[in-house]
């Protein structure tokens, strides 16, 4: 086999019945074709019987994911269809980062550059920044640098103790002092007078020059501790500020090492690629996602690429929702600005986020008077206007009722999620509402369609939130970040593969209820139709079926509610 066909994998099924897709799969928002869910079966079934490597999944031998298993977890790979140029259809492989602590493991394709090469500076640059890590750490270890900070810390203490103390008795003498000068000049006079105020001043005098010599006396003793302390610190300080140098032109010089081909032959490293972006700087990690090492290979080699999908394989990370065995879009913050460059050349299908899905949906009014209205979003239509889809609740809105003096949106829905809505025709009556929801005392209830059978009824979910920087706008789970975020749920009704629910959030954090659904510390299924967090169905089994508010002008209660299409 040629060196060029190592990674080329043939199918072992004949495919000659499958049409090819007319683009390249656009890597953010796809459906698998079925040419890449074949080729990512057969992967999948490599991963279960291979033994040249180890690595832990967290699966057991059945297949079932072991979530007890704190030393498990799983990796995204990649299956790149290519075509060879005899014609030949089969698929390449990788997966993100490294897998079993190695860049290269029969049947993957190589890393862009591999660091871990023996040749390759890095390892040696970095047993030198290892040795500072070293010494540092032997530094900050040293029973000796904590006692000098103690002594120093003590030091500092008795001197200000000392001091005030000092202050204090010169208060108290100067109290004594004047009051026994006022005593004396209605009782003394003369030369008795005067020799009484001659001795009151050198008593100030005295204390101020103890005062003075208190202070050189310690000056002295911080002086000493201070030094002492330092000699070290200084040290320690010194080789953090190296350590940082050191890594951040090793940093640069990698990011220089990143070479990426394109369909049309040009190479870019990360440094001009990510050039153009607000940070400026490749994020850490970017390079060893699965799909550019996929697509520079097939370039480099002369394969023609037809078609793309990723899947994770294993337990999910902690913080992450990842569904063992399903296709996930590539990430955001470190594979579009490089696949944006090693696209050109290819016809790639369009980007369907660029297409409004409501054009054709219309807004029901539920109720509307002179302060607000209560709206049924339809699903897949924005709350407000998007990056690239301005057609929103509130540009139509703003058509609807040109003369509202108010904003109009209090609270949104996501895109995809249906039901009810507060609209604001009037400043007092949005502050009124947003001060409702402040206090959380509007009551919301929503109905989702998990795709699983709970064998609770009901139950608490407590997940604390925050964005995922690296792939918006996905969510985490962070214990230590995140905002907190509480939702009760109570089982409706349940079919042979799904579970329908009430869901009634606490709090309102971006994409609450997906996430406490789908995580798998909260109801570990997704709701039917989730794209990101579960996988694609006619539309997201999310409604905002109730909402119980006061009026904002009468302060009436209010109650609406409206039943979901699915």
């Amino acid at each position: 086999m040629p060196a060029t066909d190592i990674c080329f994998t043939s199918f072992d099924v004949p495919v000659c019945d499958y049409a090819l897709p007319a683009n390249f799969t656009f890597p953010f928002y796809y459906e698998p074709h079925p040419l890449c869910v074949l080729a990512a079966e057969q992967l999948q079934q490599h991963l279960k019987s291979q033994t040249d490597w180890q690595y832990n999944f967290g699966i057991s031998a059945n297949g079932d994911l072991l979530p007890d298993d704190t030393n498990a977890s799983g990796k995204m790979f990649g299956v790149l269809l290519v075509q060879k140029q005899d014609g030949e259809l089969g698929y390449l492989s990788a997966f993100s980062g490294k897998l079993a602590d190695k860049n290269h493991l029969p049947k993957f394709v190589p890393p862009v550059f591999d660091m871990l090469a023996k040749d390759s500076f890095f390892l040696a640059e970095q047993k030198h920044i290892n040795g500072i890590n070293a010494q540092l750490k032997n530094i900050s270890s040293d029973p000796k640098l904590n006692e000098l900070k103690l002594t120093l810390e003590q030091v500092q203490l008795n001197a200000e103790t000392e001091l005030d103390a000092q202050r204090e008795f010169m208060v108290i003498g100067r109290q004594h002092r004047k009051l026994t000068r006022a005593k004396a000049e209605t009782e003394l006079v003369g030369e008795a007078l005067k020799q009484l105020q001659i001795e009151m001043s050198r008593q100030s005098v005295t204390q101020k020059k103890q005062l003075a010599a208190l202070k050189d006396s310690w000056q002295q003793k911080l002086s000493i501790a201070k030094q002492a302390f330092e000699l070290v610190n200084n040290e320690l300080l010194y080789l953090k500020r190296q350590r940082k140098t050191l890594s951040a032109a090793l940093q640069q010089k990698l990011f220089q090492q990143y070479n990426f081909l394109n369909a049309l032959g040009d190479y870019k490293d990360l440094v001009d690629i990510f050039k153009p972006t607000p940070n400026h700087i490749p994020p850490a990690g970017a390079g060893e996602c699965a799909a550019p090492k996929l697509l520079h290979y097939a370039f480099k080699h002369g394969f023609k690429p037809i078609a793309m999908s990723e899947f994770w394989w294993g337990i999910a990370p902690i913080s992450e929702i990842r569904q063992h065995g399903n296709y996930y879009a590539s990430c955001q913050s470190k594979c579009e600005p490089i696949l944006g460059h090693m696209l050109l050349g290819l016809d790639v299908d369009e980007n369907p986020l660029l297409i409004n899905p409501a054009v054709n949906k219309e807004i029901e009014i539920i109720f509307q008077d002179d302060d607000m209205l209560v709206i049924n979003k339809p699903a897949d239509m924005l709350s407000v206007p998007g990056k690239n889809i301005k057609d929103s609740v509130f540009t139509r809105l703003k058509l609807m009722f040109p003369d509202a003096t108010g904003p109009l949106i209090v609270h949104r829905l996501d895109m995809a999620t249906s039901g009810l809505m507060l609209i604001a025709l009037t400043h007092k009556a949005n502050k009124r509402l947003q001060q409702q929801f402040i206090n959380r005392s509007i009551k919301k209830c929503y109905i989702a369609e998990i795709d699983g059978v709970l064998e609770q009824t009901e139950g608490f979910i407590s997940l604390p939130l925050r964005g995922d920087y690296d792939d918006l706008p996905r969510q985490l789970v962070c214990f230590e970040h995140g905002k907190p975020a509480e939702t009760t749920w109570q089982v409706i009704s349940k079919t042979a593969s799904s579970t329908k629910l009430y869901l009634y959030p606490k709090t309102g954090r971006t994409h609450q209820l997906r996430m406490h659904c789908a995580h798998h510390l909260g109801l570990n299924t997704a709701i039917i139709g989730d794209s990101l967090y579960g996988k694609k169905a006619d539309r997201l089994h999310l409604h905002a079926q109730q909402i119980e508010f006061f009026h904002p002008t009468t302060w009436q209660p209010m109650l609406f509610s409206v039943d979901s299409d699915f």
